[in-house]
This record gives C-alpha cells, structure tokens and sequence, in this order.
C-alpha cells in the first residue's frame, strides 16, 4: 500500500515541481495558492468536457444506473482510501492496500449481485406484460 501511495505522490512531486519551473521560467510569479487554482481549475474543466458527453450520452440511452454506479463507485474509492489514510495518521489501524481493493471487491461483488437480482426483476416484467426491451419504460428501479 504505501509503495503505491509514495509511487502517486512522488508522480504529483514531480508534475507540481515541473509546474513550479514553469511558473520561475516564463516570470508568471504565481503563489501556490494561485497555481492551486490554476492547475485544479483547469483539471476540472478537462474532465468536465470528457464526463459531460459520457454522462449525457448515458442518460439519454437509459443508462441511469451506469451513472449512478459510476458516481458511488468514486465514492467508494475516496471513501476506502480516506479510511487507510485517517488509519495511518490516527494510528488506529495499519494502512494497506488490501484493504482498500477488498472494500472495492465488495462493492463490486454486492453490486453484481444485486444486478442479476434486478435483471430478473426486468425479465419476469417483460414476460408478464409482454413487451419488448426497446419499448420497455424503466420504472421503480432505474430512478
């Protein structure tokens, strides 16, 4: 776990020194706290113009739980690493990255589960009002 944390941290090391080097060349003379606003600002905005289309997509096909999964899955992984980290800080627990890749399994796991459960949900209601899947409107558990 902590080879992959230091490996993470020693790679934003690097990315935040060749933006400081940047910032000393071309005499901008920012402040971290302006460089912050800069770099995240501009990080956010990127991942804004690829998830948008993602997301936009998705919802207009029906697709509301990859949306949905795809938002708690993020959780999840900021939730379990946020656990290690306050472990280790706190020392009330060791930090490992087994700990956070089991947390994900079961995620992955229960949710697998409970997609077999709702696709024979989905199939017994088609059987039963003899529709076919294009028609079909989603109801109680796509919302």
């Amino acid at each position: 776990m902590s080879r992959v944390l230091y490996a993470i941290v020693e790679l934003i090391a690097r990315i935040h020194s060749h933006l400081l080097r940047l910032n000393d060349a071309y005499e901008y003379n920012f402040t971290d706290k302006e460089l912050h606003f800069l770099i995240i600002g501009a990080l956010g905005m990127a991942m804004i113009f690829v998830v948008h289309p993602v997301f936009k997509w998705l919802a207009k096909n029906n697709h509301i739980m990859v949306i949905s999964w795809i938002y708690v899955f993020t959780l999840i992984i900021v939730i379990t690493f946020a656990i290690e980290i306050g472990q280790r800080v706190t020392h009330t627990g060791v930090m490992e990255f087994a700990d956070i890749m089991f947390g994900v399994l079961g995620f992955i796991s229960m949710f697998l589960v409970f997609s077999v459960f709702r696709g024979i949900y989905h199939l017994v209601l088609r059987l039963i009002r003899g529709e076919d899947r294009e028609t079909e409107e989603y109801e109680e558990w796509d919302d």
